[in-house]
């Protein structure tokens, strides 16, 4: 006696064999979505490196066009005159 699959069997069979492609398919994206997080993990670390260097880089220019006056250069200059 050799008992055929049915109609409903095959669809339930393939509608399995869909499911495990889209689980399949979903793990990967999964997987790539976790290694795309870490290469923005470390972006975003570098990028705060780099805004630190850059406003300590700022910070030097200015420090050295704009100097602050000295103490004695504070006072009136009507003695010399």
């Amino acid at each position: 006696m050799n008992i055929q699959p049915t109609n409903a069997t095959q669809a339930k069979d393939r509608l399995y064999g869909q499911l495990a492609s889209s689980i399949r398919n979903m793990s990967r994206a999964v997987g790539q979505t976790a290694d795309l997080f870490e290469q923005l993990q470390m972006d975003l670390d570098a990028m705060r490196v780099l805004a630190g260097t850059h406003a300590a880089h700022f910070m030097t220019a200015a420090a050295e066009l704009n100097p602050e006056p000295a103490e004695e250069d504070r006072s009136p200059q009507g003695s010399d005159r």
